[in-house]
């Protein structure tokens, strides 16, 4: 009897959380909540972005980080890592579905894609590790 009361219970619940969200079979990551953040490139003495990010709560972004290999570039930001929940991460093709991450460094030129979901609101940053420069820091905001 208890199982009949559970599955009942989840079938009722599917069908009114179908009714309630207008994301599509995939839920949040269906691509009618998904946003392409402009690209963060990695290069020597370059700025990392052209400005500040905000983004929304529940919403999925991809953002391409480009590294020109014009140095070996690091780019760090626990507090934004720790914010976000990554669903994949692609390089070369390979995609990688982490539980987490803390940075990123690129060696040599080449993409790396993220595809994440903003999940805790604050300020945040990602930046070039020991550096200090404004150009060198991208300010993230998640409302």
């Amino acid at each position: 009897m208890k199982k009949a009361l559970i599955l009942t219970t989840l079938i009722a619940g599917l069908a009114t959380g179908a009714a309630a969200h207008e994301f599509g079979f995939a839920g949040i990551l269906s691509a009618s909540n998904k946003e392409d953040l402009p690209p963060i490139t990695l290069g020597s003495g370059k700025p990392l972005a052209e400005g500040p990010l905000t983004l929304k709560s529940g919403t999925v972004y991809e953002i391409e980080l480009i590294a020109d290999g014009s140095a070996e570039i690091g780019l760090e930001g626990s507090s934004f890592f720790r914010s976000i929940w990554i669903n994949e991460i692609v390089i070369n093709g390979l995609e990688i579905r982490p539980f987490g991450i803390e940075s990123v460094e690129f060696d040599e030129a080449g993409t790396m894609e993220i595809e994440f979901v903003a999940i805790k609101p604050g300020r945040h940053y990602l930046r070039i590790p020991g550096s200090s420069g404004d150009s060198q820091r991208v300010d993230i905001t998640i409302e």
